[in-house]
């Protein structure tokens, strides 16, 4: 466990003022050169394009867990009510595959690994422990259970060399990592790598640099951390005026800026006062550079 405040801090800069109730799975895409984003609780799908600020933004219907985009155009939402295509020029909904036999629960955060392939994980509504799942969508729509007995399935990315995946279970505050087969796509548990101090906030979303260091968005702590897998210590705080910090993705030209999402949910009016730029975009170069993200190759 890292030692308390033994690494240096940088703040980000609100690049929109979103007043997300609950902003979540930011993603890059780059030829659009948007950051792709969701509100859980808003229920919308929203595409920011820093150049100009527009942010363009789809209504789901439902809850929305997160986004990934298609590599032949669109992308998967994965909505309460099953992961969908949307065509993100029009907001028209496609239905693709459900694999939920309970409407207490719904999707969460979720990836594409270096096969193209979508994994992305549940939680409760009332966050009951061990209710949760990690599933697998091959290129098909089929749909697998990788992980049970999860409590609230979060980040998740992969190494470059394909070899390992790395996620989090926000209540454990650890971050695991697997062996990966990039084949299969099956996995297995090797170790725990980092645990999060509690004065730090919850691990939430997760992003990896092009050295394989992991960027954790800090639910509760009010920043993202740099960490090492390696040696399980925090080398970097970036910081932002809002405490629930939810995810991080890496965007820009050269994949050097930090874009963060936050979220107003669970803040009481002094909170919001306190924190009126939380459900906001933040954005600092922080002197990484990320990885292009993975897509989903669909064959649908």
């Amino acid at each position: 466990m890292s030692k308390a405040k033994n690494y240096s801090e940088l703040e980000a800069e609100l690049v929109l003022d979103a007043k997300a109730t609950l902003g979540e799975g930011s993603i890059w895409h780059p030829a659009e050169r948007r950051l792709y984003w969701v509100d859980i609780e808003g229920r919308e799908l929203h595409l920011f394009d820093p150049t100009t600020d527009e942010d363009t933004t789809w209504p789901v219907g439902e809850r929305v867990g997160t986004v990934v985009p298609v590599v032949n155009g669109g992308a998967l939402v994965a909505l309460q009510n099953g992961v969908h295509f949307i065509n993100t020029e029009t907001g028209e909904l496609s239905f693709v595959s459900n694999p939920l036999e309970r409407d207490d629960i719904r999707f969460n955060d979720g990836k594409c690994d270096p096969a193209g392939r979508f994994w992305v994980g549940t939680i409760a509504l009332d966050s009951q422990e061990g209710a949760a799942a990690l599933y697998r969508m091959e290129h098909n729509g089929q749909m697998t259970q990788v992980l049970d007995n999860l409590s609230n399935s979060n980040g998740l990315v992969w190494t470059a060399d394909k070899q390992r995946m790395y996620f989090i279970d926000t209540p454990t505050r650890k971050v695991q990592a697997f062996a990966y087969d990039h084949d299969t796509g099956t996995i297995r548990k090797e170790r725990d790598v980092i645990t999060m101090p509690e004065q730090e906030g919850k691990p939430d979303g997760m992003t990896i640099d092009e050295t394989g260091r992991l960027w954790i968005a800090l639910y509760g702590g009010g920043g993202v951390g740099c960490w090492d897998p390696e040696t399980g210590e925090m080398l970097l705080k970036v910081t932002v005026p809002a405490p629930h910090t939810t995810s991080c993705a890496f965007g820009g030209a050269r994949l050097d800026t930090l874009y963060i999402t936050t979220a107003r949910d669970g803040l009481d009016k002094d909170q919001l006062q306190q924190y009126p730029q939380s459900g906001g975009i933040f954005a600092i170069k922080p002197g990484a550079k990320g990885v292009p993200a993975n897509f989903f190759l669909s064959r649908l």
